[in-house]
């Protein structure tokens, strides 16, 4: 029976995985998110009752141990595959650029962003890695950006949400880092890939300050309806998503994004 787990899943993609996989047969589930007791009243008001929750912040090592030993209990030692998908977008740089904020400001989210999006991941692989070398499948999957891809930031011109991008193509390399001491000498598969450009708002419309900045970035913008930042964002074209993308409507939802 393959086993799962998969962190920052309370909400947006991490939901949508677990949730995905909860209808997977014979499967074990288990989702790690800082609020275990939401995730759980989540879970049942969605009538889903065969995913494990545990509490863990993946900025605390000691604690993402103690999920590992829980974990550990449950799925007799071992673990299939890892799913690291929390991580953090600053949303006070998430549409501006490293000439936008105060020195104070920047490194404040710079150094946030590596916390969690860098150093979190690494605590999580270390402490779930003995149970990952005891599984069959041995898989290590990071969600990564578009963003943190240096060609494409360059040729399409975005110079937005900089920490955030910044610490993902820093992931990008520790996930190359963990592929070449563990990948070929035992078969650990570590992989990072991008899941699209989703909508995780869950209906939450952007902020003022939000679309300001995606104004200023040349988007056109034309609020006419208050369904949330999934229907915000599908009256933002630019360019340079149609130049990449002809076929882009728009951001996709969690649920299509983890069935891709």
């Amino acid at each position: 029976m393959p086993s799962y787990v998969v962190t920052g899943a309370n909400r947006g993609l991490g939901y949508a995985f677990i949730t995905h996989l909860a209808f997977l047969p014979n499967t074990t589930v288990i989702a790690l998110a800082r609020n275990a007791s939401a995730t759980h009243s989540r879970l049942a008001a969605d009538n889903i009752h065969n995913v494990h929750v545990f509490a863990a912040d993946i900025t605390d090592p000691a604690a993402l141990r103690a999920a590992a030993a829980e974990v550990s209990q449950l799925t007799g030692g071992k673990l299939d595959v890892l799913i690291n998908n929390a991580g953090l977008v600053s949303t006070r740089s998430a549409w501006t650029t490293v000439l936008d904020d105060s020195p104070e400001g920047l490194e404040e989210d710079l150094m946030s962003s590596f916390r969690v999006n860098v150093v979190g991941v690494a605590h999580t692989i270390n402490a779930f890695l003995p149970l990952i070398r005891k599984g069959e499948l041995k898989k290590v999957v990071t969600l990564s950006t578009g963003m943190a891809d240096g060609e494409f930031v360059n040729s399409f011109g975005l110079p937005i949400a900089a920490p955030y991008s910044i610490s993902k193509a820093a992931v990008n390399m520790l996930v190359v880092k963990y592929n070449a001491a563990l990948g070929k000498s035992e078969g650990i598969l570590f992989l990072a890939l991008s899941p699209g450009l989703v909508d995780t708002s869950e209906g939450a419309p952007m902020s003022e300050q939000d679309m300001a900045g995606a104004q200023a970035m040349g988007y056109d913008y034309n609020r006419s309806s208050t369904d949330g930042a999934l229907a915000d964002y599908l009256h933002l074209r630019r360019s340079v998503f149609g130049n990449y993308a002809p076929h882009f409507t728009g951001p996709i939802t969690p649920e299509d994004s983890v069935k891709m």
